[in-house]
């Protein structure tokens, strides 16, 4: 039982960072298509325990998120990838705090990141990892937009 319900809400954290959700139909819908059956009751559940948030958008994001979220939207200009590089331009004197909070957010792929005065390059594992950290980073740029 431990282990389906871990299983599900690893599921449940890359649908968060990989789409926009509002809802928890849409979640419960999301599980399913990822071959989980499940309540809105046991989404809520899961919800409540994994401390997933809404921001004023209305999206979900994960709790561990939150500060990296704080500091994507408010201070990130621009993000580009080149294979698994992630490249982050942000206003000037912020690139070190964002690095951190990218590091600290422990997001999968991720191996680390080098920062700058106003320039971020993380480097994910594999191409893969780099487009879905891009889908990520532009997600928290602008929630409401993705």
């Amino acid at each position: 039982m431990a282990r389906k319900r871990n299983a599900r809400q690893d599921a449940i954290r890359e649908i968060v960072r990989n789409k926009s959700v509002s809802t928890q139909r849409e979640l419960v819908e999301e599980l399913k298509e990822a071959g989980f059956t499940c309540t809105q009751a046991t989404v809520s559940r899961d919800i409540a325990d994994m401390g997933l948030r809404k921001l004023p958008e209305g999206v979900y994001v994960l709790a561990e998120d939150l500060r990296l979220q704080r500091m994507v939207s408010d201070l990130v200009d621009e993000v580009v990838r080149a294979g698994n590089l992630v490249l982050i331009k942000a206003q000037p004197g912020t690139a070190a705090g964002i690095a951190v909070a990218v590091d600290a957010a422990e997001l999968a792929g991720v191996l680390g990141s080098v920062a700058g005065d106003d320039t971020i390059l993380v480097v994910a594992a594999t191409e893969e990892d780099g487009a879905r950290l891009e889908v990520i980073l532009k997600k928290l740029c602008n929630p409401a937009a993705r």
